[in-house]
């Protein structure tokens, strides 16, 4: 990691475009990738490069790039590994965002989304032929809560020479270490816990270097040429560069900050939803209450296995969308927004609204219902909290 001139314990923001060479020829040299020098800050940036060494630190990671936002890395990386007639195996249940992506963005250009149960191997099996470049999956869906087998299918991919990619955007790096569990490649909206409580939007693509790109039909001949660096390699010198995702700097520095506390509030915000979890499970107005993290849950096992903690997201159930809407705007303390893993609690409605574009049909089958609230649980007081809900769901009895 580069160390700052001036010996400041914050990296400075580097709130430039262009660079000055010492000469022609060291121009030259670094526009063919001889030198490590930064040119323009669309390629690369000082503040940014920081950021990236320290997540790369943190995880154990071989190369790590930042982009952004979240939705950034997911269509750069799987834009890099992908050519039109491919397919790529994936979760029937996503984040809206990232469905959309794959099932709307992406027919055009004739990239394929085959979608399968992740719990169901067999269905991984036959949804894989030739053209299958990767598999994607969310480390916790985002908001059915379903978890995946991550060591179990990255078994698989291993069979089937394909890489294993995982957003892990609600078990960051402190709450899962995804190389122990042979993903390949990780991507991770920093706008949420990163960032350090909604501060900036960012988005990271970490390589874990295990991958044999000689044996990849899309990456073989860059494979052959730079090995393990292969893939951030074409990321940088095509895909980021000419698609143009590039990370501010001043977002840089933020989430560069806002990781130095990411434990210390992850771990508070993951304390506090399990307790919202197992009082809102004791309320009379909650009809069912979906947490992977409470005692007995369909995944309780499988996250104590993977995780350190199962994430600071909940979703329940009330009678109806028009009750969550009157619980939901009740609310005095607890905020509705659609961020998630923000410093602040935080509550949504899926179905009217990140899944606003979907049919009915639609969210059925995306186990999005209109009577299910998504709750991402911040840092205040626990009882605080849990006094909100209490007046809010008093209130709708006057």
């Amino acid at each position: 990691m580069r160390e700052d001139p001036a010996g400041s314990l914050h990296m400075p923001v580097y709130e430039t475009v262009a660079y000055e060479f010492g000469s022609s020829y060291h121009l030259e040299q670094a526009f063919l990738g001889r030198r490590p020098d930064h040119i323009y800050s669309r390629i690369s940036n000082p503040t940014v490069e920081h950021f990236e060494q320290k997540i790369k630190n943190v995880t154990g990671a071989f190369a790590v790039m930042a982009v952004s936002s979240g939705m950034a890395a997911i269509s750069n990386l799987a834009l890099a590994l992908l050519t039109s007639g491919d397919n790529f195996i994936t979760s029937r249940n996503l984040f809206g965002n990232t469905y959309s992506l794959f099932t709307s963005t992406f027919r055009p250009f004739n990239l394929e989304p085959r979608f399968i149960d992740p719990g169901n191997p067999e269905e991984i099996d036959s949804a894989i032929n030739e053209k299958t470049r990767f598999i994607f999956l969310e480390s916790i869906t985002n908001p059915q809560l379903e978890v995946a087998d991550i060591g179990r299918i990255s078994g698989i991919t291993k069979k089937y020479n394909i890489p294993l990619i995982i957003d892990s955007t609600l078990t960051p790096p402190c709450l899962f270490k995804a190389s122990d569990f042979g993903v390949d490649l990780e991507v991770i909206s920093s706008t949420k816990f990163i960032s350090g409580g909604a501060t900036s939007t960012g988005g990271l693509i970490i390589d874990y270097g295990r991958f044999d790109w000689n044996r990849s039909e899309t990456m073989e001949e860059l494979g052959q040429q730079f090995g393990p660096h292969a893939l951030i390699i074409k990321l940088r010198r095509e895909f980021y560069r000419n698609l143009g995702a590039c990370l501010s700097p001043h977002n840089a520095w933020l989430q560069s900050v806002g990781l130095e506390t990411l434990e210390l509030r992850a771990l508070k915000a993951c304390s506090n939803c399990l307790d919202l979890a197992r009082f809102l499970s004791t309320c009379p107005e909650v009809d069912q209450v979906n947490y992977p993290g409470l005692e007995g849950a369909a995944y309780y096992e499988l996250c104590n296995k993977q995780f350190r903690k199962p994430g600071a997201v909940m979703t329940f159930r009330l009678k109806s969308k028009e009750f969550c809407f009157s619980f939901m705007d009740n609310l005095e303390i607890i905020r509705r927004a659609t961020n998630l893993n923000d410093n602040r609690t935080l509550v949504i409605h899926p179905a009217s609204t990140i899944f606003s574009e979907y049919s009915s049909r639609k969210k059925a089958e995306l186990k999005v219902p209109d009577n299910m609230v998504r709750l991402s649980a911040g840092i205040e007081d626990v009882d605080d909290l849990i006094t909100d809900i209490k007046q809010a769901f008093a209130k709708m009895k006057n």
